[in-house]
């Protein structure tokens, strides 16, 4: 699997959860996409984890700074 293609698959994923088009880019935060609040933020983590089908780590969860960690973090857990 490639960044590109876990991009694809998240952009599909945030286009679902805040039900509009949404493209993200690795320097994207929460600040960014209206609406990206605390429980937005657990629906997008479940997504993710049922997509990829892998789980974040507590530690990564609330380190996770940007979208660009959340790619390296799954394509890390999903090259295993």
């Amino acid at each position: 699997m490639t960044a590109e293609n876990v991009y694809v698959e998240l952009n599909s994923i945030f286009t679902d959860i805040f039900d509009e088009d949404i493209t993200l880019f690795p320097e994207t935060t929460a600040k960014d996409i209206d609406g990206w609040d605390s429980l937005e933020h657990i629906n997008i983590i479940h997504a993710v984890e049922k997509r990829f089908k892998m789980k974040f780590k507590m530690g990564e969860i609330s380190t996770m700074k940007c979208v660009g960690e959340m790619v390296e973090i799954i394509l890390a857990r999903t090259a295993l």
